[in-house]
């Protein structure tokens, strides 16, 4: 049996209302963290959860909690369950899916190639049950169907879980490298904005034309005087 009880957040948003159990107490029979059990405690965590009693289901006795709330480094035993859980049995080979719904498998297929790309085929495989040839075909469009397939969601279809699809999801995402992202124009720094550029030295060539200049502008204000003003 397991070392921890069923549900065991809701257990514990249930021993949070109703017993004066310390955090440290309740983390440690639910196996959370005080934290969490603090934030639930808080009205931060676990919002919406119904608490589930654990005395109704034989995991918890009045007499147990009593104790604790005495005690505070008493901590809980669970006690045998009153629900018995069938084994999960092993899944060994493909993934069977029913003759009813094997003709959907072309359109999950197609649902998981566009909405997630970084999926690899033996993913898609443990995900539909399906060949990676079939993968393939739907892939490039040579599929005997491929003029009529949509793409639907293999959840929605029964052909795997949510929890099953979340995980190879993940699994893909931590697998495929890391794209460096254009993070747009950044601004210079200070000292090229401030730098002044070096003043150019005029060349002899354009020396003599300013002086050039220089001598003609005076000969016209020479010759542009007056008689009265010589």
């Amino acid at each position: 049996m397991s070392n921890a009880p069923l549900m065991p957040k809701a257990t514990a948003v249930w021993l949070v209302d109703n017993t004066a159990l310390t955090f440290d107490q309740v983390a440690d029979f639910t196996k959370m963290h005080p934290l969490e059990v603090r934030a639930i405690a808080d009205g931060d965590a676990a919002q919406g959860i119904k608490g589930m009693d654990p005395i109704s289901t034989g995991q918890l006795s009045r007499d147990e909690i009593e104790k604790g709330e005495k005690d505070p480094n008493y901590r809980l035993r669970l006690g045998e369950s009153k629900v018995t859980l069938p084994p999960a049995a092993k899944k060994k080979g493909p993934r069977y899916t029913p003759v009813s719904r094997r003709h959907e498998r072309p359109s999950a297929i197609l649902w998981l190639v566009r909405n997630h790309p970084e999926l690899k085929d033996a993913q898609i495989m443990r995900l539909v049950g399906t060949t990676k040839t079939t993968i393939a075909s739907v892939r490039d469009r040579t599929h005997w169907n491929a003029s009529t397939l949509t793409p639907m969601d293999p959840v929605t279809l029964g052909l795997c879980s949510q929890i099953e699809l979340d995980f190879e999801v993940q699994r893909a995402a931590k697998e495929k490298p890391v794209t460096t992202t254009y993070g747009g124009a950044t601004l210079l720094p200070a000292s090229e904005t401030t730098r002044k550029e070096p003043e150019l030295e005029p060349t002899e060539k354009q020396r003599d034309d300013l002086n050039v200049d220089a001598v003609f502008a005076k000969l016209k204000t020479i010759g542009g005087k007056k008689p009265d003003e010589e």
